[in-house]
């Protein structure tokens, strides 16, 4: 799965016209063509197309959205004479139009295309957050935050989608989480870029939280523009495939979970009400919100947290990128063992036990008597929670058939979970309970138990429903079975013949 070096790219002339009685027959001809090594050439050839510009688009989004943090140790508050329930109001303003705009940009990813839709966003937020820069107040805070939102909400549900569009159901976690861990890497960044800009104080007369905000909008609208040319927006679109290797991708994807192959037509109402009214994917909003509500508490927390563990300013900012770091290690680990046995309970059960441990820690330890064995905990909740998304994420995209009802369980599903967790995440580490943070960490022990339930919940739902379509196959007579799948084809992973992912 690794990327290996940048394969040559070389057009094959030798696309044979040869006419076939079905897709599936001329998708086995193409398969007996496509060996495991060709396979593994063609989507290494995808992956060093696709996956470095989503990196650096996650990897901004996350560092602007999260660098608040940062610049309040340079002084944030003080400037704008934020009081604590004003600066916690500038982290969950963010939230509400960065869940309730996700499905509505979704569609509209859907009607235009992702090299013009992605860059568009990334430089409205990227003006967004230059104003934060050179606000004077909290309300002009408050309003650069909202807006931040409203283009950022595109993002995430965007890029994952988008992989979902070129890779099969279990080639997607390993490639969801590359992504991802930008946002691992996103701390680190921001913390390294906080302690570098906080020796800019004074220039030109801005404070280093401007310097902040500035800089990292300045630098996600040049990106933006500069990425137009580098985003694929279907196989169809580009020039590096061949004519061969762009229909082998569309019937690979066709037949991925569905036997006999699931094209889908032009939008529909009901797969609006499909997405709206599947358990899965509310399933899936509880345990995206219980993971979310860490993340960003942790993102927001985490440097005035071990701050408060008896750090200066400036080595705690440094003091973050290691957690970070080993987060980003773990999450791709955790993505390459999901793929390989073709499971997804485990990799989203396993790292919750693994957070959760580490909060245990943090409630019955003293970070006044051992800071030291605190900051190690930390370790352990950022393995918990970076990991399990791109597992949360790629357990709902693989159960959802067909591309609007994907696109939009998707989008609904970050929906719920970002505004619910987004809001709890900014408000629970109260300044007044630091260094201890019990009602934090009680809280996110609390929600990594609900996951784990819910995780359990989820899995025997999809247990019975792989059960159900088996005995309802198998009482039908094998000439019959033909029929009943054009009849159901159109229910996308409701129809029987569909195979859920566990």
């Amino acid at each position: 799965m690794d990327f290996g070096e940048n394969p040559i790219e070389e057009q094959r002339d030798d696309v044979e016209t040869v006419s076939f009685a079905n897709e599936r027959d001329e998708y086995e001809h193409l398969l007996s063509k496509f060996d495991t090594k060709r396979q593994k050439e063609l989507l290494r050839k995808i992956d060093w197309r696709l996956l470095p510009v989503l990196t650096v688009f996650y990897l901004i989004s996350f560092m602007d959205r999260s660098n608040i943090g940062n610049a309040r140790l340079q002084g944030l508050e003080a400037d704008l004479h934020l009081s604590h329930s004003q600066f916690n109001w500038c982290l969950t303003i963010f939230f509400f139009p960065y869940g309730l705009f996700e499905v509505p940009s979704n569609l509209g990813l859907k009607f235009t295309k992702p090299s013009i839709w992605l860059p568009g966003i990334m430089a409205i937020w990227g003006v967004a957050l230059m104003c934060m820069g050179w606000t004077q107040s909290y309300s002009g805070l408050l309003a650069g935050r909202f807006f931040l939102g409203v283009a950022e909400a595109g993002l995430f549900p965007g890029v994952t989608y988008l992989c979902t569009t070129w890779y099969l159901r279990y080639e997607q976690h390993f490639r969801v989480a590359l992504f991802y861990t930008a946002a691992s890497l996103a701390g680190s960044f921001s913390g390294l870029l906080a302690y570098g800009i906080g020796f800019m104080h004074g220039i030109r007369g801005y404070s280093g939280w401007r310097w902040i905000f500035i800089l990292e909008g300045l630098l996600s609208i040049i990106i933006a523009l500069a990425s137009i040319p580098f985003i694929c927006d279907t196989p169809d679109d580009v020039k590096w495939l061949t004519d061969e290797e762009k229909r082998f991708i569309k019937l690979r994807l066709q037949f991925d979970g569905h036997e006999s192959g699931y094209k889908e037509p032009e939008f529909k109402m009901k797969y609006l009400k499909q997405a709206f009214g599947d358990i899965k994917v509310y399933l899936g909003c509880i345990m995206f919100f219980t993971i979310s509500t860490g993340t960003y508490s942790l993102s927001y927390s985490l440097p005035t947290t071990i701050n408060l563990l008896g750090y200066t300013a400036a080595n705690a900012q440094l003091l973050t990128i290691p957690i970070y770091a080993f987060a980003c290690i773990m999450c791709v680990l955790n993505a390459i063992v999901a793929d390989k046995i073709q499971k997804r309970f485990q990799s989203i059960v396993i790292p919750y036990l693994v957070g959760l441990s580490g909060l245990i820690i943090c409630l019955v330890i003293s970070p006044r008597e051992k800071p030291g064995v605190v900051y190690f905990a930390n370790f352990l909740v950022a393995s918990g929670l970076f990991p399990t998304i791109p597992g949360i994420v790629c357990w709902i995209s693989n159960n959802l058939a067909g591309q609007w009802k994907r696109s939009i369980g998707m989008a609904l599903e970050f929906t719920l979970g970002n505004v619910i967790g987004g809001v709890v995440g900014s408000n629970i580490f109260l300044s007044r309970e630091g260094p201890e943070f019990r009602t934090a960490y009680l809280v996110l022990a609390s929600f990594f138990a609900a996951g784990i339930v819910t995780a359990i919940a989820q899995l025997c739902l999809l247990l019975w429903a792989n059960r159900a379509d088996e005995r309802l196959i198998e009482s039908i007579p094998v000439g019959d079975r033909e029929q009943l799948d054009e009849e159901r084809k159109d229910d996308g992973d409701k129809s029987p013949f569909f195979k859920y992912t566990l």
